[in-house]
């Protein structure tokens, strides 16, 4: 096979090869390993078979990249971008985005190798031509250059090359093609400034995390709802913390938020100013962020005691985000009676709202009543109990019938509201003495699909790692969760009958057990 596809490329390489013999050699490169053609392997067919796309022949063009997929699998990046540079420059400026995706996909590799990432450092063209991707149509390839110029920017380097030379300028010639395409310029930028402080300086100095910036902060209400999802992500290293704080955009955030009650048009970037300070108090504090901007706080309750499935949506998640950790509880708990009628509302919404309100809402309350078990002091645990007991006046019910609609979504969300209370003492008092609750938790036959018994075999190794169970539930039905736990998610029995020799013999049935 290995000789029928040398032949074959052999035909290629004097590029007087037929349509029918490049999907020949394409499906004999398929039964050969690429190692066994790399000794093979020269650079004139590979220069061939790069020329073969110069054609306006989309069957030939498809044929030839599937080969050329193939064939440079076998080959050191390093010998790729040293004797085929002209052929990558070709194929970021062909019209055909599988020739582009193909040759991104090799820049990928390039810059990943210690060895050949310098050479692509040396070449401006090569460099020019994959920012210039950033504009193309295609997303697919847009993304892929992303990815690559954020992967070279880790290098000292890689920073002065596309910061330090006429290379910024490419970046500011494509980012004027259009809207879509800045913000993906937004986007590398802060790919790149979330490597290192010395990155984001770079990005700084630029001028394009200033004018990010400033459309965040600027009076188009839709430019504003993109922006801050991209400083969403600034925010979440340290460096970018401290940047935003340094030129006062967390301040300006705030007051935006502040001022959202006057215009009439927030519902569009609100959600997103909200989530941003839900994310940057879980990476930063708590207690610091909520005491030093009380109107997130204010605003979060505001949006989930709405009527507005949009907001308390947002301010769900954004609860969930922030009471997944001790300290985003202890600063909830100090609402008191505030938080708990939102508890009571937020399990209404569970039970009676549309579907994806209520996956947000079990997934948020999930987030909420975990503790971990090196954090399950006594007014901790007291305090999730209230927090338990305010969703609803027999709420361990109310999951439970959730747990039992024939939704694999919803089903899996309640019993990842068990999971996160399996291992608290009380929820397991609750549990015991629930009529039934126990034997449903060992009952395979209702769990319907893969994601409803990973579900539920987390809930039962939740309960049986927990260390006050066998104490709990008593030793019987430890005994079984330690069976359920030990024969694995997608343990059945079956049971098999064996046809006797003898007719006159009676069918006997035995039983087999499996592990599938």
């Amino acid at each position: 096979m290995a000789e029928a596809a040398v032949e074959l490329l052999e035909r290629a390489a004097r590029r007087d090869a037929a349509l029918e013999e490049l999907r020949a050699l394409r499906v004999a490169l398929q039964a050969v390993p690429p190692a066994a053609l790399r000794a093979r392997l020269g650079e004139h067919h590979l220069g061939a078979l790069f020329g073969l796309l110069a054609v306006n022949d989309r069957e030939q063009v498809s044929a030839c990249v599937s080969i050329l997929e193939r064939l440079l699998q076998a080959l050191d990046p390093l010998y790729v971008i040293q004797n085929l540079r002209e052929e990558l420059q070709k194929g970021l400026l062909h019209p055909d985005d599988s020739v582009k995706i193909l040759t991104m996909s090799q820049v990928g590799r390039i810059v990943e190798d210690s060895a050949a990432v310098t050479e692509i450092l040396h070449s401006p063209e090569l460099l020019r031509q994959i920012i210039n991707c950033i504009g193309g149509e295609k997303i697919a390839v847009a993304k892929e250059a992303i990815k690559s110029l954020s992967r070279l920017a880790q290098s000292q380097e890689g920073l002065e090359a596309l910061f330090g030379s006429s290379l910024l300028s490419d970046l500011r010639n494509v980012m004027a093609t259009s809207d879509v395409v800045r913000y993906r310029v937004y986007e590398l930028i802060v790919e790149i400034s979330s490597v290192s402080a010395e990155s984001l300086n770079y990005c700084a100095n630029s001028g394009l995390i200033p004018e990010l910036i400033g459309e965040l902060t600027g009076e188009d209400v839709l430019v504003r709802a993109t922006c801050i999802e991209m400083v969403t992500s600034l925010a979440h290293t340290p460096q970018g913390r401290q940047y935003l704080a340094q030129q006062g955009v967390i301040d300006k955030i705030s007051n935006i938020i502040l001022g959202a009650e006057s215009d009439p048009f927030s519902s569009f970037y609100l959600p997103g100013f909200v989530k941003f300070f839900g994310n940057l108090a879980v990476v930063d504090s708590p207690q610091q962020i909520c005491e030093r901007y009380p109107v997130f706080m204010e605003k979060v309750f505001e949006m989930a005691e709405s009527q507005d499935p949009t907001m308390i949506g947002v301010a769900v998640d954004t609860l969930g985000i922030l009471g997944s950790t001790v300290e985003g509880k202890q600063v909830l708990q100090k609402t008191r009676s505030r938080f708990q009628n939102l508890l009571s509302k937020i399990g209404q919404q569970a039970k009676n709202a549309p579907t994806e309100l209520r996956l947000r809402c079990l997934d948020a309350i999930s987030s909420l009543l975990y503790l971990p078990p090196e954090q399950q002091t006594e007014d901790l645990l007291r305090m999730t109990e209230s927090w338990f007991t305010s969703l609803s006046s027999q709420p361990l019910e109310l999951f439970r019938s959730i747990s039992t609609q024939p939704f694999p979504d919803l089903h899996c969300g309640a019993l990842r509201v068990f999971t996160a209370i399996a291992n608290q003492p009380w929820a397991q008092k609750l549990m015991l003495n629930s009529p039934g609750f126990v034997e449903y938790v060992v009952d395979r036959s209702v769990e319907p699909d893969k994601a409803s018994k990973d579900a539920k075999y987390e809930l039962v190794k939740a309960l049986v790692n927990s260390k006050s169970i066998a104490e709990i539930f008593g030793n019987q039905y430890y005994l079984r969760l330690r069976a359920y736990l030990h024969e694995g998610p997608y343990y059945v029995k079956a049971v098999s009958t064996t046809a006797p020799l003898n007719n006159s013999s009676s069918v006997m049935p035995e039983e087999v057990k499996m592990n599938l």
